[in-house]
């Protein structure tokens, strides 16, 4: 099986799996109880992981909260603010985002809006970016509570223009938050150099790491200042009281570990993925012609990320036609049973939509593993 749904998941990395084995057996200890070793070792391994990931984004370590995943960060970041700051008499109780977000932000700020809440979706452009002047209008005039941009699209790859965001937030001195999931590991992310960023999502899984694990990163107001949200989860007030819930120590420690590969691999990682997405484009081109019509952009992208039709064809018939031998999907795997709603607001017909499949490849892939595609026509 030729495996190329890597957006949907990755496999895990070996090394991921041999730091998390201690923690499932001998290291079982609960990193909230105190004095004894079980206990102090875990809270150790935990702290571990916090600082390999602030070493990945560019953070403080204390500005990293584990979750469950991105979709669990998504939630408690966009909840959390509209509900903590509409409480404390915030001027405004907008919320901002784009139609080509992810399910986890847009269907959060529908419910929001359901309850009420005012939001603004702002249309993109044909690859699902949103335009820079747009953006700055929409938030001269709204001063929403929060914004919420995803930093890479997961179906077409299009990279939206955080830096430039990020100045934007800054100056206005309002929230952002970027959904980066799918960029992590795959282009160089620095907080740091984003001070706009107040706060950002991603998941283990998309990085060689464990699945139920990922982080909210909730950038501090000060050096001794964090900046407060509603919890999602109220209980025992771990992760600063920010999301209750004993911890995953060895869940934590595999995103931890995929986390520091990811930062030691980054430049070679973004270099083979060029390359190996370079290759398979100059096959599809010259195998099927004018049989596909790409739909990512061949640049502000992410590497590796290939969204393309198959003229005329079905793509849940096509798909199932390779899956004995391949791997792939017609896109977001968290909404599988609708049309892409993002191709759908970057301007594509029903038809287009309906003949779109996703390749995503991973940097241990082979140039002959990809001649594999020379037999499709």
């Amino acid at each position: 099986m030729l495996y190329l749904d890597n957006s949907a998941t990755t496999k895990i990395h070996p090394d991921v799996l041999e730091a998390m084995l201690p923690y499932l057996q001998e290291e079982y200890g609960n990193p909230s109880s105190k004095f004894y070793s079980l206990a102090e070792n875990a809270k150790k391994a935990v702290a571990t992981a916090r600082e390999q990931v602030a070493q990945l984004l560019g953070c403080d370590p204390d500005e990293v909260v584990f979750t469950s995943g991105a979709t669990e960060s998504n939630n408690m970041i966009i909840k959390g603010v509209a509900d903590y700051y509409s409480h404390k008499g915030s001027s405004s109780n907008y919320l901002l985002t784009s139609s080509a977000e992810h399910p986890s932000v847009l269907e959060t700020v529908e419910f929001l809006g359901e309850r009420g809440y005012k939001t603004r979706l702002l249309d993109v452009d044909t690859f699902a970016r949103v335009d820079l002047q747009n953006v700055k209008e929409t938030v001269t005039q709204l001063q929403p509570l929060l914004t919420s941009f995803m930093w890479g699209n997961n179906e077409i790859g299009s990279l939206n223009p955080i830096g430039e965001l990020s100045k934007l937030f800054t100056a206005n001195n309002l929230f952002f938050h970027t959904d980066a999931t799918q960029v992590i590991g795959k282009i160089p992310v620095n907080l740091r150099k984003h001070s706009g960023i107040r706060f950002l999502s991603m998941s283990a899984h998309k990085i060689g790491g464990p699945k139920g694990i990922g982080a909210a990163i909730i950038r501090k107001q000060s050096k001794e200042i964090f900046t407060r949200l509603t919890p999602l989860l109220h209980g025992g007030g771990q992760e600063n009281n920010y999301r209750s819930g004993t911890l995953a120590v060895h869940n934590i420690v595999g995103l931890g570990k995929a986390a520091e590969l990811a930062s030691q691999k980054l430049e070679e990682n973004v270099k083979r993925l060029t390359q190996l997405e370079n290759y398979l484009v100059d096959i599809l081109k010259t195998n099927l012609g004018n049989k596909i019509a790409f739909n990512s952009d061949d640049h502000d992208k992410i590497p590796g990320l290939i969204s393309l039709q198959f003229i005329g064809v079905n793509n849940e018939l096509l798909l199932k036609k390779l899956s004995s031998f391949i791997a792939l999907s017609s896109g977001s795997a968290c909404s599988s049973s609708k049309p892409s709603h993002v191709l759908s607001a970057a301007g594509k017909t029903l038809e287009e939509v309906r003949q779109t499949i996703r390749i995503t490849l991973a940097s241990d892939l082979s140039e002959k593993e990809l001649d594999l595609f020379r037999a499709i026509n």
